[in-house]
C-alpha cells in the first residue's frame, strides 16, 4: 500500500479575501472582518471536470468545501488557539498548519452556475484550491448537543461564539474615481 494519495484541485476558491490577515478564523466569525459580514466567493471548476459531477448540488442549502492550506509553511504538534489559553496538541485545534495542509468547511450554496458554485460564509483565501466537495446532510452532519473538549471550557468563561476576528483587519483600497 502506497504512503501516497494523490489530490489535484477541482476547483479554485475566488475570494475577497488576499491575505490570511483579512479572513475570519472561522466561516461564521466575521467581527473584525471589513464589512463585518458573511463574505460572498466563487468556486470555480476547473475546465476538465464534468458539469455532471457537479449538475446535483441545487437544492442543497450547505455543501462542505475540503480544501489545501496551500499556504501553510510547516507545523507543530502543539499550537496557540487565537481564543487563549495554553497551547494545545494540532489535532484538537482547527489551525491551518497540519501535518497534512488539510481544511473543511461548511458554506452556505447561493447559486449553481454554469462552471461555478457562488457561496458565502468562507473563511477561505483567494485561490484556495478545493480538492472536493460533499453535500452537507443536517440527519448525518450536524450533532448540537456534542461536546467539543477544551473548547467548552473557553465558551464557558468567554461566552460562546466568541473567537476572534482578524487581528488587524484592512480596508479595501479604493480605485480613483471609483
Amino acid at each position: 500500500m502506497s504512503d501516497l494519495y494523490p489530490c489535484r484541485p477541482i476547483a479554485y476558491l475566488r475570494s475577497p479575501y488576499a491575505q490570511r490577515i483579512d479572513a475570519p478564523h472561522q466561516p461564521t466569525v466575521v467581527q473584525g472582518t471589513e464589512t463585518g459580514d458573511a463574505a460572498q466567493a466563487r468556486v470555480e471548476f476547473v475546465d476538465d471536470l464534468p458539469g455532471e459531477a457537479f449538475a446535483d448540488l441545487a437544492g442543497f442549502e450547505r455543501i462542505w468545501l475540503i480544501f489545501a492550506f496551500d499556504r501553510s509553511q510547516g507545523w507543530k504538534a502543539q499550537v496557540k488557539p487565537p481564543r487563549g489559553g495554553p497551547k494545545r496538541g494540532v489535532l484538537a485545534t482547527r489551525s491551518p498548519h497540519r501535518p497534512n495542509p488539510l481544511g473543511l468547511s461548511a458554506v452556505e450554496l447561493v447559486a449553481v452556475e454554469a462552471r461555478a458554485l457562488v457561496v458565502r460564509g468562507v473563511d477561505l483565501l483567494d485561490g484556495t484550491p478545493v480538492l472536493d466537495i460533499k453535500p452537507y446532510v443536517p440527519y448525518a452532519d450536524a450533532f448540537a448537543q456534542s461536546r467539543a473538549g477544551w473548547i467548552d471550557e473557553i465558551d464557558a468563561s468567554q461566552g460562546r461564539h466568541s473567537a476572534p476576528g482578524p487581528k488587524r483587519p484592512r480596508k479595501s483600497k479604493v480605485e480613483p474615481g471609483g
